[in-house]
């Protein structure tokens, strides 16, 4: 029987999903129309800036932000409560870990994002920006080589999540969720593919002591208009982006958590398999 007293985390996990689906909507429309129109490709940062100029995007700003604390809150407390149910070998330990990483991330660009809706010219410092103040510790660069590798393997996770259906052990089966599997599998990998540009353009800063060399998001959908036949896969991406947008919103809806839910809910593997 799924355990009661954690029934309210799930809608604090719904806001968290909620908010960084809709961060992922403005990256993937503005990596879009910069594909059509050839203007300047939107990191997260840049996607927020814009939304704040649209009508109540201020108001909207302090949502996501908000839904960002939630999601720092759901991923930390699903790391040590183990809601999961990871287990706590080597293995799931690792994952809880992780868990709690992956919300302290968020809870930072949640901070981002204040900084923007009180009115801060950017909300916080660029990729480069963060990898100057690592390198400039001491062994910095081996610590950018570090975060660097763990981005990359966050990267392929995510590809490896949507290529293998792994995704589909955590969402209730539904007529919805069995239509959308194969987007949400291509948004996996799309996000995943874009994660690890990231994760090399950190890398190259490292090995070069360069950290003008680090880009995030923003950068990475540069990169892809930049070679041959660019604005095509530049338009993928973003069609991509936007499908991980709405993996984020299924999530929100259909995740499936064991000590919530109980063991006994069909999940879309299981509807599948």
């Amino acid at each position: 029987m799924a355990d009661k007293s954690h029934e309210g985390l799930k809608w604090v996990m719904r806001a968290g999903y909620g908010a960084r689906g809709a961060i992922y909507v403005a990256v993937g429309f503005l990596a879009i129309l910069a594909a059509v129109k050839s203007v300047g490709t939107s990191g997260t940062k840049d996607a927020l800036v814009a939304l704040r100029s649209e009508p109540f995007g201020t108001p909207l700003l302090w949502l996501i932000a908000l839904g960002l604390f939630c999601y720092l809150g759901w991923r930390v407390i699903a790391g040590i409560a183990d809601v999961d149910d990871k287990g706590t070998d080597a293995k799931g330990l690792f994952s809880r870990a992780g868990l709690i990483v992956t919300g302290l991330l968020h809870g930072a660009i949640g901070v981002s994002v204040i900084g923007l809706a009180q009115g801060q010219s950017s909300g916080g410092d660029s990729t480069s920006d963060w990898t100057q103040k690592v390198m400039a510790m001491p062994q910095g660069r081996i610590l950018v080589g570090i975060g660097a590798c763990i981005l990359l393997g966050a990267g392929i996770y995510y590809a490896y999540k949507g290529l293998s259906g792994k995704y589909k052990d955590h969402l209730a089966a539904s007529s919805l969720t069995t239509k959308l599997s194969p987007v949400l599998t291509g948004g996996l990998v799309v996000y995943g593919g874009l994660l690890a540009l990231v994760a090399l353009s950190i890398a190259a800063a490292a090995f070069f002591g360069d950290p003008e060399r680090a880009g995030g998001l923003g950068q990475a959908l540069q990169q892809l208009r930049s070679v041959a036949y660019g604005r095509i896969l530049l338009g993928v991406a973003g069609i991509g982006v936007l499908a991980f947008a709405l993996y984020n919103f299924v999530e929100a809806a259909y995740r499936v958590v064991p000590r919530i839910n109980g063991p006994d809910v069909e999940t879309l593997a299981n509807k599948l398999s």
